[in-house]
């Protein structure tokens, strides 16, 4: 039989080497977020990359609402270029009616008496002096009528060239609208096949109220936005770059009292963040955390309120808040496809999305 001795032993080294394995492993493991404590204060993390929606979604919103933004500055230049060309139309109406009246009075004038022949003119006069003056008269006489003429002719000339102009105009505001409505069933279509499997809500999250106005991005001469790269720093603890526009954007907000933490900047991933192009405001004063509720979540509102306010100013791409997404095309539509958490549900922040 063998000794009791050696077994206990050999069973106290196989208990201490499993120990020493789950510490281990223990050690080394990565803290889940859903075991980890949730931060606190400014050291708040932001979300992570998951915003709600698969890559593709967020490819083709951000590509149907530049091309709708691109659109609609088209179709400003245009309706500007329209209203330019008929003031531009009626002045010139208005001097081809003196231009006709003029020459209807000439076109009288011989009709009544005759055309003044060269001859008879010159024959009817008494004295040498009179000659010269019939001359003259003659002279300023048809140089008149013909200068009357000139006018009338260019007058009508420019009022066909700018009739043209207008009707190009006109074919271009069409051309634009057009566009406009298929970036907007893009963008709708995208969101649809998203939002398929996803549970119905109410849009509460989006109702807020904002009265104050944003001061405007800088912009092109023509009204269009300036392709812009990550170029300024981030003055928000993500640190890293991002676009002017998104920094004005930021700045903006922050003068208008929506203070609380931010950030934009993102190393990795897809979306606009590692571009510079989005932020991420926090519901909570300190931070992301939990969903937004009472107070929190009315600052979201108006946050969001404030940007949709000011879309046009901020060059906005869309908004996404509490599970709905603001494009400038479509206005409130739901926005799925999170994970049940409040980063990726975006119940605890508000995203922003800059041209």
């Amino acid at each position: 039989m063998p000794s009791v001795a050696p077994v206990r032993r050999t069973a106290a080294r196989l208990a201490a080497l499993l120990v020493a394995a789950l510490a281990l492993g223990v050690a080394t493991l990565p803290v889940s977020p859903a075991s980890a404590a949730p931060p606190t204060g400014l050291l708040a993390a932001a979300p992570g990359d998951d915003e709600g929606g698969t890559p593709a979604l967020r490819a083709q919103l951000d590509a149907a609402s530049k091309g709708w933004l691109d659109a609609r500055a088209a179709l400003n230049r245009s309706v500007a270029r329209q209203k330019q060309l008929n003031t531009q139309l009626a002045t010139i109406n208005t001097e081809l009616g003196s231009r006709d009246a003029k020459v209807g009075e000439i076109a009288a004038v011989a009709y009544r008496s005759g055309r003044l022949g060269t001859a008879s003119a010159l024959l009817g006069s008494s004295s040498p002096e009179g000659f010269l003056d019939r001359a003259a008269a003659l002279s300023q006489v048809a140089a008149h009528e013909d200068r009357a003429l000139r006018e009338l002719l260019d007058t009508r000339d420019r009022a066909t060239r700018t009739q043209a102009a207008l009707t190009g105009e006109i074919q271009e505001q069409r051309k634009q609208v057009a566009v406009m409505a298929k970036r907007k069933q893009q963008a709708e279509r995208a969101l649809e096949v998203a939002n398929k499997r996803a549970a119905t809500t109410d849009g509460s999250g989006s109702r807020g109220t904002s009265s104050a106005n944003a001061t405007p991005a800088k912009r092109n001469p023509d009204g269009s936005w300036p392709p812009e790269s990550c170029s300024v720093n981030d003055p928000t603890p993500a640190d890293g770059c991002i676009t002017p526009r998104t920094l004005h954007a930021l700045q903006q907000a922050k003068a208008a009292g929506f203070t609380r933490y931010v950030s934009c900047h993102r190393p990795s991933g897809s979306g606009e963040h590692p571009k510079g192009r989005a932020c991420d405001f926090a519901a909570q004063k300190d931070g992301f955390g939990g969903v937004a509720t009472g107070g929190d979540k009315t600052y979201g509102n108006n946050l969001a309120a404030y940007f949709i306010r000011n879309s046009d100013a901020l060059a906005v791409l869309y908004v996404i808040w509490f599970k709905q997404i603001w494009l400038p095309s479509s206005g409130w539509k739901a926005y799925s496809g999170g994970n049940g958490d409040p980063s990726s549900d975006h119940t605890n922040h508000v995203h922003l999305s800059v041209y």
